[in-house]
């Protein structure tokens, strides 16, 4: 039926006989009546805009922009990809494409880094999740659709893009990097001591095929490897199944994550086959508020099956299914649907709550006090028109962190997060590892009940 309506609603701007078909249909369905009246409505807007407007103007990009409206209205991820955005995703997918490295979304017509990938220009240029990005080469992107907004950093490898950031307490300042052919490399792999560490950075097709192979060359490798760092930190997630496929490296059989949609019957559920990989080694999963969407998946699974414990940060909280729906054979673009929500083994919500580390770090004292005072998270929970999490289930708020890099840790040469994932390891579980004294006095004094924190305001 919804096909159908579809349908109906085009002809019915194209053509006075469709038009008047749908006036019978109206008169025997007063909600559709309803419909037909609106689309009757629009149709009038577009042919005022098209003969008043002071400028001539594109009918196609009105109408694809009105689509991206209705859709972007739903929640942020739901949109409409125009045909070259529908081939750029494909690009992304497939884990190759020309631009910068950039994980975006747009929030209330504002350009916000997710994330930027491992081993691009982004990356190599500081930025950092939670970022705005106000122009592109002087030209204001305030306002714009996020594909519009991806157009424009995309192009030619080679050519240099300067983009405009604001970042919570700093100036806006302009950052200049050189487009190149990304070809992400999504799994790097080394020994921290005794233990092996494997980075995932993204799901895109090859995810699961390259971890499978970092782990068989580092088991080829340290034969008595006693354990596994899984870094997920920073990884925007990409495909459902590289998620699952990843996360059955680690489990042995069982569930690793559930969709369901508007129906409450509608569950369709994602198992892994028998056999672990790693054949019972300890695990521990790295996240922090840049870790989205599968890895979330991925993180939340082998938490709930007890197959890792997992340091760091609340992931992002992206548990929404986006369905991408072809039209007409991709010839017109695509519609880019939220149709479910993701949940956890243990029947959690992932959306807007994200997985809660069993030891909570702070990578910096700077991150630390953020934290503490609220002043600027990012995270799905910051979004205006985010989806619930239907279990009622909250965000935690502010708060004064377990854990953060002591006095004389230098962050720029060493990896707090890291090292204590790897003291995880070394004494066998977050309950079995000492933990490090208080060294916050000044983000205890922030969040002093007595005293009000001061909450910066986001940048517009």
């Amino acid at each position: 039926m919804k096909k159908n309506l579809l349908v109906g609603a085009c002809a019915f701007v194209l053509g006075a006989g469709t038009m008047a078909y749908i006036g019978q249909t109206a008169q025997a369905d007063q909600p559709r009546a309803k419909t037909y009246r609106m689309l009757q409505l629009f149709g009038d807007v577009l042919d005022i805009v098209d003969h008043q407007y002071v400028t001539e103007v594109d009918d196609t990009k009105l109408i694809q922009s009105a689509l991206d409206g209705m859709l972007t209205s739903l929640d942020p991820h739901s949109g409409f990809l125009a045909p070259d955005s529908f081939e750029d995703m494909q690009d992304t997918t497939r884990g190759e494409y020309g631009g910068l490295g950039i994980e975006i979304t747009s929030e209330d017509g504002v350009v916000k880094i997710i994330s930027p990938m491992d081993g691009t220009p982004a990356a190599r240029a500081g930025l950092q999740p939670g970022d705005y990005i106000t122009a592109v080469n002087g030209q204001s992107v305030l306002g714009l659709p996020v594909n519009e907004a991806v157009k424009q950093m995309r192009g030619l490898a080679g050519e240099k893009v300067t983009l405009t950031i604001a970042r919570d307490k700093t100036d806006p300042f302009d950052v200049t990097m050189t487009r190149e052919v990304i070809k992400p490399k999504s799994v790097t792999a080394r020994m921290e001591g005794d233990y092996g560490y494997v980075r995932l950075s993204g799901f895109n097709e090859k995810a699961t095929d390259e971890v499978v192979a970092a782990i068989k060359d580092l088991q080829a490798k340290n034969p008595k490897m006693k354990g596994l760092v899984f870094d997920l930190r920073n990884n925007p997630g990409g495909l459902l199944d590289q998620a699952v496929g990843v996360a059955d490296i680690f489990l042995d059989g069982g569930e690793v994550v559930s969709q369901r949609g508007r129906d409450p019957r509608d569950i369709e559920r994602y198992n892994a086959k028998p056999g672990d990989m790693l054949n019972g080694l300890p695990v521990v999963v790295l996240v922090n508020t840049g870790s989205a969407s599968a890895a979330e998946i991925v993180a939340g699974a082998l938490k709930d099956r007890k197959r890792a414990e997992v340091v760091g940060l609340t992931s992002f909280g992206k548990g929404s299914v986006q369905t991408v729906i072809p039209l007409r054979g991709g010839a017109d673009g695509a519609v880019k649907l939220t149709t479910a929500r993701y949940y956890t083994p243990s029947g959690r919500s992932i959306q807007k709550i994200g997985i809660e580390p069993d030891l909570e770090v702070a990578q910096s004292q700077q991150q630390a006090e953020l934290i503490a005072t609220q002043s600027f998270q990012f995270s799905e929970a910051s979004f205006r028109t985010a989806l619930d999490s239907q279990d009622g289930a909250e965000r935690k708020g502010m708060h004064q962190p377990a854990e953060a890099p002591p006095a004389g840790f230098d962050i720029k040469k060493g990896d707090f997060q890291l090292s204590r994932a790897l003291d995880v390891l070394k004494y066998g579980s977050v309950a079995a590892t000492p933990k490090l004294p208080k060294v916050m006095p000044k983000i205890a004094s922030v969040i002093d009940p007595s005293k009000k924190p001061t909450v910066a305001p986001a940048p517009k």
